[in-house]
């Protein structure tokens, strides 16, 4: 299976976060799945890339050309894709993600499972989605779709399976079903 996995380029201040990251690389990595992610050897991106072929696991970065020439790519992953900006990276992403998971992360990370959350509530896509609430990190945006929903406005948790995870039981009871 492919997992599409979104996340910081960045370390963040909670030490919980590399623990998480190396934890879900080793259960991607150890049970045959392959990690399909942003390319970056930078931060959690990189943790999490590292972990997964430390598992013997197998990592696709998708990269923007950009990317490539400010040297952020991780030399040692299994293969990379290159694309000319981030919309087709984005693109590419999901064309290849068979399951997405939402890891904390900043701006990036957001606008990235704000298109897979989007295309679910289109009925574009019916694929696992789990946004990794670890520490309760998600909650405000839980929050978010509720009211979006209580206004009236949205249906996406109501209808789709979208998956606040506390942690990798959670990711693991609904990305493999």
């Amino acid at each position: 299976m492919n997992i599409t996995v979104y996340l910081g380029s960045r370390e963040g201040s909670d030490p919980a976060l590399n623990r998480a990251a190396r934890e879900l690389g080793a259960w991607i990595g150890g049970n045959g799945h392959r990690l399909i992610y942003g390319g970056s050897k930078c931060g959690l991106m990189g943790v999490l890339a590292e972990s997964v072929l430390a598992a013997g696991g197998e990592v696709i970065g998708i990269e923007p050309r950009f990317f490539v020439e400010e040297g952020l790519v991780y030399d040692d992953i299994t293969q990379l894709i290159i694309t000319e900006d981030m919309s087709q990276r984005k693109t590419k992403m999901m064309e290849m993600g068979d399951a997405f998971i939402a890891f904390p992360g900043g701006t990036g990370t957001l606008e990235e499972i704000s298109e897979v959350l989007c295309r679910m509530a289109m009925g574009k896509m019916d694929k696992p989605c789990v946004l990794y609430n670890l520490n309760g990190y998600y909650e405000g945006l839980r929050q978010l779709l509720l009211h979006m929903e209580e206004m009236g406005l949205s249906s996406l948790l109501q209808e789709k399976e979208v998956c606040f995870a506390e942690g990798l039981e959670d990711i693991k009871r609904a990305v493999v079903r």
